[in-house]
């Protein structure tokens, strides 16, 4: 790699706060000079979106993380826009790479688009730049937390193994970003696999418990992993029964794969 100072923005859907963004950047110190624009409230769920109710309020924050004093700016919005923020009027050139996480909870199956971790990677690829998304496997009730009881330093090592792979090599065009998700208990010697997006929902939504539709109440999510018929290359397999890290590079091209003058027939055909 070049010995020129890499620029790298960092992100992610938790929230400025949360020790994941901060073990992302300490790992990705190692590659360049990491800028953190991140959401200045939990986001997680929020996908790609770009919620018009946002403030775009950007805020200049010290953060202490392990003794080390960090600039970071904190943004009134969702990831994707946070991301839009730092690359637009935070930094002053442009990123070679951006990063989301390391987030609290797996990224893996068919609603990875709701991700708020994944959809600000999507941004960044759909903006031009080589984007990295990472997640950890962790059990439901941290998803949502702060909780110091999580360790970032495997998913952090990954996530500056893969950061360095998209600064140094030149990917398949249609190689927009690389999802990456890291087993529980991971190790730095655990293996790795590039993967296919699952056809699988992996968490699938809840009905509010609720007498009234006056009472406040979302709809909630619970994991319904099913592996008998999984793919063998899909990340949730490779995730959940290999128990290895998976790298699903992803397109942004949602055209569905088929031979188009087919379905235009097919469609145009007469019954």
């Amino acid at each position: 790699m070049s010995t020129f100072k890499k620029n790298i923005l960092l992100t992610n859907d938790d929230g400025i706060r949360s020790p994941g963004l901060w073990s992302a950047a300490r790992a990705l110190s190692t590659l360049g000079f990491v800028t953190v624009s991140a959401p200045r409230d939990q986001s997680s769920g929020m996908g790609r979106s770009m919620p018009s109710t946002s403030d775009g309020i950007i805020r200049q924050e010290q953060i202490q993380v392990n003794g080390q004093e960090w600039i970071a700016y904190a943004v009134g919005g969702s990831p994707a826009q946070a991301i839009q923020h730092g690359i637009l009027e935070i930094l002053t050139t442009k990123p070679d790479l951006v990063v989301s996480g390391i987030n609290y909870g797996e990224n893996i199956g068919a609603g990875i688009t709701s991700s708020g971790t994944v959809g600000a990677a999507m941004e960044a690829a759909a903006m031009g730049f080589p984007a990295l998304a990472v997640s950890l496997q962790t059990d439901q009730e941290y998803h949502l937390s702060y909780s110091e009881e999580i360790d970032f330093s495997v998913a952090g090592h990954f996530a500056a193994f893969f950061g360095k792979m998209l600064l140094e090599k030149k990917f398949p065009e249609d190689v927009r970003l690389l999802n990456v998700n890291i087993p529980a208990h991971a190790t730095i010697e655990t293996g790795w696999q590039i993967t296919r997006v699952s056809k699988q929902n992996y968490y699938i939504s809840v009905k509010p418990k609720r007498s009234s539709w006056d009472i406040a109440e979302t709809v909630g999510y619970k994991e319904d992993m099913q592996l008998e018929h999984e793919a063998e290359n899909s990340d949730v397999y490779v995730l959940r029964k290999k128990y290895m890290v998976t790298v699903t590079p992803i397109s942004l091209d949602m055209t569905s794969r088929v031979e188009l003058s087919e379905l235009e027939r097919m469609i145009k055909e007469k019954e």
